[in-house]
């Protein structure tokens, strides 16, 4: 009897195991290489689902906007570096508001499954990276610094992840995750959103949870911005909250901001929980956060800005040291939140520790 190749018996015997007469045709998904001088944003516009746009290393000068799903923007760590083009002339909408990416949805529709990774963003009077409206989008890898408003930020998302980044000098909050910006609305559910592993550093607030539910902020490096962590609620219904605030390290964030017209000045706040509730901040090590604020010091529970309480929030075996004017600071009315297994020296009132 002849032979038959292995390679063809292989083949066969996976199609019969399978129960399909013929092979599917795999998809082809592309690379498409971008080098110093060449357009990004040709590139990402050619680019199909499932394509990767690889940035080599240089200096690019340009914004670019991404409403493709499935497609990964891709350079080759901090020595690929996107910058504000130096023309006057604004090719697209994200250029327009001052942002360097921006990956973007529509109103009755997410742009899903978009990676942004290992490259630099820095120098734009907006946001480094923005998004708007997407699924799945993941960050990761990117440094976004010295940006004019945020170095990352996401509204109106669902299921989003950053993960490795560096967020530093940015000129509000390194990190911000919020429903929106633009109306008074209640707390979105983000469907399981992670902010892990990233340091944050020299900006207003390093990261910003503002009016979401169900997310969750891990494992990050927080140290030298004016406040380290804010969870921002307010009356709104439903109100912000579920949210998980667990093993940062939030160090010595001591950095002074002036009063906005949004918030009082800031300095030495570590974490804040502001209008939320059904929140944990649990297993941080809290240190050396020290100001004269109505927000200073380690772990503060403060009523939000129009006056809706905390309620049912659990503050639990946190490790906390030379936070001022005290670790934990409880300036609530609500009785339904909890202090349990903290280790500190000092709260306000006392006997929280």
């Amino acid at each position: 009897m002849r032979k038959l190749p292995i390679a063809y018996m292989a083949c066969t015997a996976a199609l019969v195991a399978s129960g399909l007469g013929a092979a599917a045709p795999a998809a082809q998904h592309r690379v498409h290489i971008v080098l110093p001088g060449q357009s990004i944003q040709q590139a990402v516009d050619a680019a199909a689902p499932g394509d990767t746009v690889q940035l080599t290393a240089g200096t690019y000068h340009e914004s670019v906007k991404v409403t493709t799903s499935g497609l990964t923007l891709r350079g080759l760590g901090r020595s690929t570096v996107i910058r504000p083009a130096t023309e006057k002339a604004t090719a697209n909408s994200c250029a327009a508001a001052g942002n360097g990416i921006c990956v973007m949805g529509a109103k009755d529709r997410n742009v899903e499954d978009v990676t942004v990774a290992s490259l630099t963003v820095t120098g734009f009077t907006g946001t480094g990276v923005f998004a708007l409206a997407t699924d799945r989008l993941t960050v990761r890898k990117v440094t976004a610094a010295d940006n004019g408003v945020w170095g990352i930020a996401q509204e109106r998302s669902v299921h989003g992840e950053f993960r490795d980044n560096t967020v530093r000098n940015n000129g509000d909050a390194g990190l911000f995750l919020a429903n929106t910006i633009k109306s008074e609305e209640g707390a979105a559910d983000t469907q399981g959103a992670l902010v892990a592993h990233n340091r944050m550093e020299g900006n207003r607030i390093g990261v910003t949870v503002r009016r979401l539910r169900n997310l969750t902020v891990a494992g990050n490096d927080i140290t030298g911005n004016c406040a380290g962590v804010f969870v921002v609620g307010d009356e709104n219904t439903p109100r912000a909250g579920a949210l998980t605030v667990r093993g940062n390290r939030v160090v010595a964030n001591n950095k002074s901001c002036p009063k906005t017209a949004r918030l009082e000045a800031l300095q030495g706040s570590g974490i804040v929980v502001t209008g939320a509730e059904d929140t944990l901040v649990t297993r941080n090590v809290v240190r050396d956060n020290a100001g004269t604020s109505s927000m200073s010091g380690g772990i503060v529970l403060f009523k939000s800005f129009v006056g809706s309480a905390n309620e049912r929030n659990r503050v639990s075996d946190n490790v906390l040291s030379g936070n001022s004017p005290a670790d934990l600071v409880n300036t609530d009315t609500a009785k339904s939140n909890t202090f349990e297994g903290n280790r500190c020296a000092a709260s306000k009132p006392a006997g929280l520790c």
